[in-house]
C-alpha cells in the first residue's frame, strides 16, 4: 500500500510538472460552481490521452535517434584527431557508437518493463508463489524473476519475505538466481546487440539453470542451514492486494523505472563499454581465440573463477561479452563468464551471509556454478 501511494504522488508530480498544470479552484461564488474543491482542467484533455500522445512522441524521438546511431557517430569521430584505423581509433569509435546504442536500448526496455512490473509487485510475487507446490514450483519462481524487481541489496529482504510467506528454500533460491540473471536489461541488450537468437539461448539457459539449481537444493532439505533468526521469525500469509492503477499512474511507473534505474546503472554501463572499447581497440584476436576459445578445455572454469569476484550488472558486463566475441572469444565461454559475473558475484554472496550460513553458501555456489560450466561445455560443443 505504501509503494502504491508513493507511485499515485510521482504520477501526479509527473504530470502536474509536464503539463504545467496546477490545480484550479473553483470560486464558490460562481453560479455555476458545485463545489469548493473541484479542480478545473484547463486544456480539456483527458489523462489517458496525455499519457498515450506524451509516449508515442518519446517513442517517434527514440526511433529516429536509433536509426541515426551510425552517422552520429561518424559525426562525433571527425572531432577526434584519431584515425579510424589505428588501435585506439577503433576503440574511440566503439565507444561512441556503443554508448548511445545501449543507453538507448536500456532506457526503451526499462520503461516497458517498469510499466509491466506494476501488475507484479513483491507482495503479490509473495502470494503467487505460496501458492504453488512441488517440484513445478521452481518454474513459475524461476519465470517471474523476470519480471520482479530485484537487485543485490534486496536479497536479504526479499528472501526472509518469501520464507515467512511459506515459500519453501529451494522455489526462494530458483527465484533469487533468475531474478537477477534472466533480467529484462539483459535479455534487451542481448537482442539489440546480438539478435533473437543469442537472447532466447541466453533466456532458455539462464532458466534452466535456476530451475534445476532450486530444484536440487530443494531436494536435499538444507532449511536447517538457513540462519536461526530467520527460522524463527513468525509466519506472514501472503497476501495479494491488487489493488488496481490507472494506466496514468502505470505509465508513470515506466518513467520512474528510467529515472531510477538508468541514473544508477550509467556509470557502470559506460565502465563496461569503456573497457569493451579497450578489447576492442588493443587486444588482439587470436589472443583471445587462445585463451577463451573451444580448443582450450579450461577456457570455461577459467571463465567463471574470473567472472565470480566481480560485480557489475548486465548493463555493465555486455558490452564487455560483445568485444570479447568480436575477438574471437567462443560463445559458451563468455556465456559462463556472463552469468556467473551477474549470478554468483562475491558482493552478493557477502550480502546473503546474513540469511546463509556458510555450508549453504558454498552448495550454493557449487550447484550454480556447475550448471554455468554446464552451459559453458555444451554451448562449445554444439555451436
Amino acid at each position: 500500500m505504501l509503494r502504491l501511494n508513493k507511485l499515485k504522488a510521482f504520477s501526479a508530480r509527473f504530470y502536474s510538472e509536464l503539463f504545467r498544470m496546477e490545480p484550479t479552484l473553483r470560486d464558490p461564488n460562481h453560479c455555476c460552481a458545485t463545489a469548493s474543491s473541484d479542480i478545473a482542467n484547463p486544456t480539456g484533455i483527458s489523462p489517458i490521452y496525455r499519457t498515450v500522445s506524451l509516449a508515442l512522441l518519446l517513442l517517434t524521438v527514440w526511433v529516429l535517434i536509433y536509426s541515426s546511431l551510425v552517422p552520429l557517430a561518424e559525426s562525433f569521430f571527425k572531432l577526434v584527431p584519431l584515425e579510424r584505423q589505428t588501435m585506439a581509433g577503433e576503440a574511440v569509435y566503439f565507444f561512441l557508437y556503443e554508448v548511445p546504442k545501449v543507453l538507448l536500448l536500456l532506457t526503451l526496455v526499462v520503461f516497458v518493463m517498469g510499466v509491466v512490473r506494476t501488475f507484479f509487485s513483491p507482495e503479490r510475487t509473495r502470494s503467487i508463489l505460496a501458492r504453488q507446490g512441488g517440484v513445478w514450483s521452481n518454474i513459475p519462481a524461476a519465470m517471474l524473476g523476470i519480471v520482479t524487481p530485484f537487485c543485490s541489496c534486496s536479497a536479504v529482504p526479499l528472501f526472509i519475505g518469501f520464507l515467512t510467506a511459506g515459500v519453501p528454500l529451494g522455489v526462494t533460491l530458483s527465484f533469487l538466481i533468475s531474478a537477477p540473471m534472466v533480467n529484462e536489461i539483459a535479455l534487451a541488450l542481448l537482442f539489440g546487440l546480438f539478435g533473437w537468437k543469442i537472447a532466447l539461448l541466453y533466456l532458455t539457459l539462464g532458466l534452466l539453470v535456476a530451475i534445476v539449481s532450486g530444484i536440487v537444493i530443494g531436494r536435499l532439505q538444507l532449511e536447517h542451514l538457513v540462519e536461526d533468526w530467520v527460522l524463527e521469525m513468525p509466519r506472514v500469509a501472503a497476501e495479494d492486494n491488487a489493488v488496481g492503477l490507472t494506466w496514468t499512474e502505470r505509465f508513470a511507473a515506466g518513467y520512474e523505472a528510467v529515472s531510477d534505474i538508468v541514473g544508477k546503472v550509467w556509470p557502470y554501463l559506460l565502465l563496461g563499454i569503456g573497457v569493451g572499447a579497450g578489447i576492442h581497440g588493443y587486444v588482439p584476436e587470436n589472443f583471445m581465440a587462445s585463451l577463451m576459445g573451444k580448443e582450450t578445455w579450461w577456457s570455461v572454469p577459467l571463465a567463471v573463477i574470473i567472472g565470480i569476484p566481480m560485480y557489475s550488472n548486465a548493463a555493465g558486463i555486455i558490452p564487455v561479452v560483445e568485444a570479447l566475441l568480436g575477438k574471437g572469444a567462443a560463445l559458451g565461454t563468455v556465456l559462463a563468464f556472463m552469468m556467473s559475473v551477474i549470478a554468483l558475484s562475491l558482493p552478493e554472496m557477502i550480502i546473503l551471509r546474513k540469511v546463509l550460513k556458510p555450508k549453504l553458501i558454498a552448495i550454493f555456489v557449487t550447484v550454480v556454478g556447475s550448471g554455468i560450466l554446464l552451459v559453458g561445455y555444451v554451448f562449445n560443443a554444439v555451436l
